[in-house]
């Protein structure tokens, strides 16, 4: 992968336990749109099936065209809206971690094509997933290629937000972060030294949302400054080159 296109890009934060826009639900969860004006793939479903379609109602977004569905990992979360979605949109194609269960992936092919992801696979033109990542707790996440450099998707970031950045990085410079960096646990200590490694690591801008911590958060707003973007359900992030 090279950090060569010129394709414009639009994220748009469907469910978030962070509100932005009144309109919304919020509930303890992500989904994250991404249109490339190739393709449209969601990354996560939330945790709440009306809720989610509410939200995509509201946003005016016809889930009928999403293309493609990528599932970072097995927590209801990230996944408790597929069945929702899929009951609204047309044999789409779900990318999920090999590890999911075999129950959840029959029942998903029901209504999917249901790809299995080990290693790293192609979503889509500049569009791709790190592949399984971590040992307790399995994820992926996703890469998306665009003229300023890459864009990192998180859902939880359980296997560690900086292995997961110093993992993309192998496919160039990083611009953006998003998403949610599973910190809320962490001492404003260790949440200093992560923000220094994943500044060292080259990361230009940081969106942090979901299970960051609401302190986490306020110390990467005062690290970042300026390109610290502040999101939550209801954000909508363009990238123009």
């Amino acid at each position: 992968m090279t950090t060569t296109t010129s394709q414009p890009i639009t994220l748009t934060i469907v469910y978030d336990n962070h509100p932005l826009e009144a309109r919304l639900k919020i509930g303890w969860g992500f989904a994250c749109l991404l249109e490339t004006g190739r393709a449209k793939i969601l990354f996560d479903t939330g945790g709440d099936g009306p809720a989610l379609m509410r939200n995509l109602a509201a946003l005016k977004i016809d889930p009928g065209q999403i293309e493609s569905i990528v599932l970072s990992h097995n927590h209801n979360d990230h996944t408790g809206g597929l069945e929702a979605l899929l009951a609204a949109t047309h044999q789409p194609v779900v990318y999920m971690p090999r590890s999911f269960p075999v129950e959840f992936k029959a029942r998903a092919a029901r209504r999917a094509q249901v790809v299995e992801v080990s290693g790293p696979v192609t979503v889509a033109e500049h569009v791709r997933t790190t592949g399984e990542m971590g040992a307790a707790i399995i994820e992926q996440s996703l890469i998306i290629e665009t003229g300023q450099g890459l864009i990192v998707v998180t859902g939880c970031a359980h296997p560690g937000i900086v292995e997961i950045v110093r993992q993309a990085k192998s496919y160039g410079q990083i611009y953006l972060v998003l998403g949610g960096f599973h910190l809320k646990d962490k001492s404003p200590g260790e949440v200093k030294a992560i923000i220094a490694e994943l500044k060292q690591l080259g990361v230009r801008r940081v969106a942090p949302c979901h299970c960051t911590g609401e302190e986490a958060i306020q110390q990467f707003k005062a690290e970042f400054g300026a390109d610290f973007i502040p999101v939550g359900a209801g954000s909508l992030i363009h990238i123009k080159d």
